[in-house]
């Protein structure tokens, strides 16, 4: 049973992921990668990672798709853009590119010995990350943390100084 899970979600996988290299709508793209990405949360499940699968789903399939829509949308693309008219050997280039890359990312893999090597079975739970985060890496995490605040900080003193600044150009009273 496991194996036919297997087999259907990486055939969804590979099909969705070349959906998206080969849509012309950039929405269509965005949407299929965004099923792409549910079908690698599948495959981290399968693993016993449920943790990994739930981030993979909020933050990739949730909060940066989200943000991919809203700015494509926003640029609000139509018709065929300047740089896809070209000559066809531009996309046959970028094929070989891209077996290219695919081939040395092998080489560096079985060179390294990653496949056929036991991983630790409580790899990716939500006990190990959370062990594994609050025990050897707190400091970065609470610097991550201490980052994060003055970014939001920041934000929204520009944001309020942007706001006094255009209510004094404009004669009325800050909000």
């Amino acid at each position: 049973m496991e194996l036919i899970l297997f087999i259907i979600t990486a055939l969804v996988a590979l099909g969705s992921a070349f959906m998206v290299i080969t849509r012309r709508s950039p929405i269509a793209s965005v949407l299929f990668l965004i099923l792409t990405f549910f079908c690698l949360a599948v495959f981290y499940v399968m693993l016993g990672a449920q943790f990994i699968a739930a981030m993979q789903i909020i933050v990739y399939a949730g909060a940066i798709m989200v943000l991919f829509l809203f700015v494509l949308m926003l640029l609000n693309l139509r018709g065929t853009q300047s740089w896809e008219v070209g000559n066809p050997l531009r996309k046959w280039l970028g094929f070989a590119a891209a077996g290219g890359i695919l081939l040395v990312a092998a080489t560096a893999i079985k060179s390294v010995g990653m496949i056929g090597t036991e991983l630790d079975p409580a790899l990716g739970t939500v006990e190990s990350v959370g062990r594994n985060l609050f025990t050897r890496f707190l400091l970065p995490f609470e610097i991550a943390s201490v980052l994060l605040l003055g970014a939001i900080i920041g934000t929204v003193a520009m944001v309020k100084q942007k706001q006094s600044e255009s209510a004094e150009e404009k004669g009325g009273e800050e909000q």
